[in-house]
């Protein structure tokens, strides 16, 4: 219930402040409007009466305006879809709190508790290690021996590898030399607007943006 009424009072606070933007927006235009309106008037009424200006200056200005606030509605347009798109993501992202979800990663944060993962790799390796680097620059290594192309899958025990609680840098180092991705497998805590985008809370990552959300597994039995 807490979640749902975060993301609630967010969103409201997002409607109005696109309505006092669309009002801000809409006064400039017609402000704009009418400067344009009273300079071409004046320009009319104080050209030369023997020499008068080509009409088609004149209608090549008005047309110079009516693009302009073409633009300016287009713009307006595109402001507000992407406001709604906003809304729909934080509403669909809000409904899988409390789900399993994976997330590409390079970082991780140990409680005591085990994670588990998969790397993606691009061949096959003979000997596969994850490093894990600690805040002191301490590295742990894992051993998680020879697998063929495609998905490795790991689990970390911190009390079997005596890793203390902790943020960690966390790598992969196949035979190859290369550095596929991690993913790891966690729960998502909660979905938050901040700085005009959505960000996500996932159990021993911390907070993510949304496209490092590889996959929803589910919500997983208590």
């Amino acid at each position: 219930m807490v979640a749902t009424a975060s993301t609630s009072n967010n969103l409201a606070g997002n409607t109005g402040a696109q309505a006092s933007a669309k009002v801000a927006t809409q006064a400039a235009t017609n402000e704009n409007r009418d400067m344009f309106t009273k300079l071409l008037v004046a320009q009319i009424q104080n050209q030369d009466p023997l020499a008068p200006q080509d009409p088609t200056a004149y209608v090549n200005q008005l047309s110079q305006l009516s693009q302009t606030e073409a633009l300016q509605n287009l713009s307006q347009m595109t402001t507000a879809n992407a406001s709604i798109l906003q809304s729909m993501q934080t509403l669909a992202m809000g409904s899988q709190v409390g789900s399993e979800v994976t997330v590409a990663t390079n970082t991780l944060k140990l409680d005591g508790g085990k994670v588990n993962g998969t790397i993606q790799l691009n061949g096959a390796s003979s000997a596969t290690t994850l490093v894990l680097t600690g805040l002191d620059g301490q590295q742990h290594t894992v051993d998680l021996g020879a697998h063929g192309s495609g998905t490795q899958s790991f689990t970390i025990d911190p009390d079997a590898l005596g890793l203390p609680p902790g943020s960690y840098a966390i790598q992969a180092k196949p035979s190859d030399g290369s550095s596929p991705q991690i993913e790891i497998a966690a729960r998502l805590n909660s979905v938050r607007v901040a700085n005009g985008g959505v960000v996500l809370r996932v159990a021993n990552i911390g907070e993510v943006d949304p496209s490092s959300i590889t996959g929803f597994n589910g919500k997983t039995e208590s």
